[in-house]
């Protein structure tokens, strides 16, 4: 398992990256959008500390139906009858959505991962709520969104950089939520971290996480996979904010 805290600037976020996420595009925003998004960062970067953290498991996909599978922890191998053992490996079974299983085949390892701006950032978007500037709050969103997608790229970066001596690769991240795999995973792909609450992210009822600004999912490992350009062709999810027309 590896944990990181980071800094804002390690980040490297640009405010052109800001700008698409509103949906301005190669567009550029009035100054009176500028002066604020530039006072947020001057704000942000005292004060939050991203986090990422990963755990490589050895697990089994299986395509159908479509799930990762892990092996029996050592307590449960002897003296089990067949019924324990089918409870067993349910319990130790990720489901995933087809077309993630179909995007992570060919790997022999998995990546879990949760990636989030920080409680910090947490607690500056609720004060600019509380303050009621819809602004500021708007902008914030869209900076914290942008954090949160830095730093799980930077986990990507520190994983493949951890597993290069192995000649070895990985795939897109996937995230539950996203390509048909349903949020309420998110408590099975938490369960795989030994803390209950991974860089300080908890989950709630509704699975969803606290900080909001955070990212979780699973990476394909191996020598045989491929990181692929995201693509909506890939995808059923016809709400998606990020879908491509």
């Amino acid at each position: 398992m590896q944990e990181k805290q980071l800094i804002f600037s390690d980040l490297a976020i640009s405010k052109k990256d800001v700008f698409e996420q509103m949906g301005y595009g190669e567009s550029t925003p009035d100054e009176a959008v500028l002066s604020e998004l530039r006072t947020i960062i001057e704000e942000v970067d005292k004060l939050v500390r991203p986090r990422f953290i990963y755990t490589v498991v050895n697990a089994t996909l299986s395509i159908d139906p479509p799930s990762l599978t892990l092996p029996p922890s050592p307590s449960s191998l002897s003296n089990t009858s067949p019924s324990d053992d089918l409870k067993e490996s349910m319990e130790n079974s990720l489901p995933l959505s087809p077309i993630i299983a179909r995007q992570l085949k060919g790997s022999i390892a998995f990546a879990a991962f949760v990636c989030t701006a920080g409680m910090e950032f947490e607690q500056y978007q609720q004060r600019l709520k509380a303050e009621g500037d819809m602004l500021c709050t708007y902008l914030a969103d869209a900076l914290g969104s942008v954090m949160a997608e830095h730093c799980a790229d930077l986990m990507e970066q520190h994983l493949q950089e951890s597993i290069d001596k192995l000649g070895w690769k990985h795939t897109n991240r996937f995230s539950p939520g996203y390509c048909g795999w349903h949020v309420s995973n998110q408590k099975k792909l938490f369960s795989l971290f030994p803390k209950e609450h991974p860089c300080g992210v908890m989950l709630q009822e509704s699975s969803l996480m606290v900080p909001i600004k955070s990212v979780s999912g699973v990476i394909g490992l191996g020598p045989n996979v491929k990181h692929l350009e995201y693509s909506c062709g890939l995808c059923d999810m016809k709400n998606c904010y990020k879908r491509k027309r």
